[in-house]
């Protein structure tokens, strides 16, 4: 039993030797070992913090980043109608100018064709009062072969003619 209940003497050198080594880490090393947990714990607990206003601005961040999506989708929403109405309006200016370009083509061709049959008309108009010229002469120059017809005609021609 002697191994189990210790000795007055050992009690005392044990108890002497906790305290003087308590008393020195209790002087020099109790209040490095301190103020080291009590930065630490500050700086867990700013990480902490920086973490909760981290956490804030991603939440606002991400707010602010659906608002410019549905702001881009509503300006790109905006363009493409704005395009199709431009695109529609061009489109319908060009059939329009293409309408004003083809009746000026068909009424210059109008015009063409008029002049050109008011040519034709005037061309056989002379080739005919040339034809009856040249037949008359024919025709009067058989008759009027002799100067007594000739004289009788000029008589009768001037008959016919009234003077103002």
């Amino acid at each position: 039993m002697e191994l189990l209940t210790p000795s007055l003497g050992l009690l005392f050198w044990t108890l002497l030797a906790f305290l003087i080594v308590f008393f020195i880490l209790r002087k020099f090393a109790w209040k490095p070992i301190l103020g080291s947990l009590g930065e630490r714990e500050k700086a867990i607990a700013d990480s902490l913090e920086s973490a909760k206003r981290v956490r804030a601005e991603m939440a606002q961040l991400k707010s602010e980043n659906e608002e410019l999506m549905a702001k881009a989708r509503e300006e790109r929403s905006a363009m493409l109608k704005e395009a199709r109405e431009t695109k529609d309006r061009i489109i319908n200016e060009a059939k329009e100018q293409a309408k004003i370009e083809a009746s000026k083509v068909v009424a210059e061709a109008q015009q063409a064709i008029h002049a050109q049959k008011m040519a034709a008309i005037t061309e056989v108009k002379n080739q005919l009062g040339k034809l009856v010229v040249e037949v008359s002469e024919k025709v009067l120059r058989k008759e009027l072969a002799t100067q007594e017809a000739q004289e009788a005609h000029i008589k009768g021609m001037v008959g016919e003619v009234k003077l103002n």
